[in-house]
């Protein structure tokens, strides 16, 4: 396998969007791709969280990812989210997107049974062993309830189909601790996923980040990373206060699952997709919408 140029830059969770029927909106997917493409943003990451991707019934997963390639038609990496407990399960989906033409996965976690440091290397390592291409790490503790240690990092990394990590994390230590073991790598990419951490993340190395607020603003977001290459922090500071202030639009005051289904409403008042979500999520109610519009309008998102 040769390993892929070196990854970073703005890696946006994709929103899933379906119709009313719960197929999958192809007409939607595509405007959203094409949104975040006229946005600059170097990457697209399907079936992750913001994606509902463990909801995403198996049927509709396929013809997502072939969709999205085709429509990216390379102008962006894909990377595509693997939430299996299953090792044999992982590696079939693991196939299946690097045959349809996938950058590389994002890999959880086994989290049913929460494995010890010994056995998530053992895990990892037979996946990393057996993938067909390249494998991005996904630590996300607040729906795995599995927070992958740094010495299980420290003993895959090297592994010529472990190419970085995508830490969604809410911890900053850990994230400082994270950049000054594994940063700067020349074989290493590692991605930030947690909003309040990215303006510190890119200050201290960080090669990406993964902002679901992207969905809404990919050009403030890519404006951020390009930002941080240039040196300029306050411009860095400066999309940070941005994205936080539309994020606040669907996170602030709600649980995950309240705030993806609140980002699906915003996006369906920019027109770009339904507002429909994969049970056992709900969609916003038509109060909730009418508030939205107009704090929208306040944020100059209309």
């Amino acid at each position: 396998m040769n390993k892929p140029t070196k990854l970073g830059g703005v890696a946006v969770p994709l929103v899933t969007p379906i119709t009313t029927d719960g197929q999958l909106d192809v007409a939607a997917l595509d405007r959203l791709i094409e949104f975040q493409i006229a946005g600059g943003v170097q990457g697209l990451l399907l079936l992750g969280t913001t994606g509902e991707g463990p909801c995403v019934p198996r049927a509709l997963r396929r013809p997502l990812v072939e969709r999205a390639i085709n429509t990216a038609r390379q102008r962006a990496r894909v990377y595509v989210n693997v939430a299996e407990n299953s090792l044999a399960d992982t590696l079939l989906d693991a196939q299946e997107y690097f045959a349809l033409g996938v950058d590389a996965i994002a890999a959880l976690p086994p989290f049913y049974f929460p494995p010890r440091p010994k056995e998530l290397t053992t895990w990892y390592r037979s996946l990393l062993d057996a993938s067909p291409g390249p494998v991005l790490m996904y630590n996300i503790p607040m729906t795995t309830r599995v927070s992958v240690p740094l010495e299980v990092i420290g003993e895959l990394i090297g592994h010529p189909r472990f190419v970085g990590l995508k830490d969604s994390e809410n911890d900053a230590q850990r994230h400082e601790t994270l950049l000054n073991r594994f940063g700067g790598r020349p074989d290493f990419s590692i991605f930030v996923g947690v909003g309040s951490l990215m303006a510190k993340g890119l200050r201290s190395g960080a090669d990406g980040i993964v902002p679901s607020v992207g969905n809404l603003i990919p050009e403030v977001c890519q404006r951020q990373v390009f930002a941080a290459q240039t040196k300029d922090w306050a411009a860095v500071d400066a999309c940070a206060a941005r994205q936080t202030e539309v994020a606040s639009l669907y996170q602030k005051g709600r649980t995950l699952a309240q705030s993806l289904a609140t980002l699906k409403g915003l996006l369906y008042l920019r027109r770009l997709c339904l507002p429909t979500v994969f049970p056992p999520l709900l969609p916003i109610e038509a109060a909730e919408m009418e508030a939205l519009s107009g704090e929208m309008l306040e944020l100059r998102l209309a």
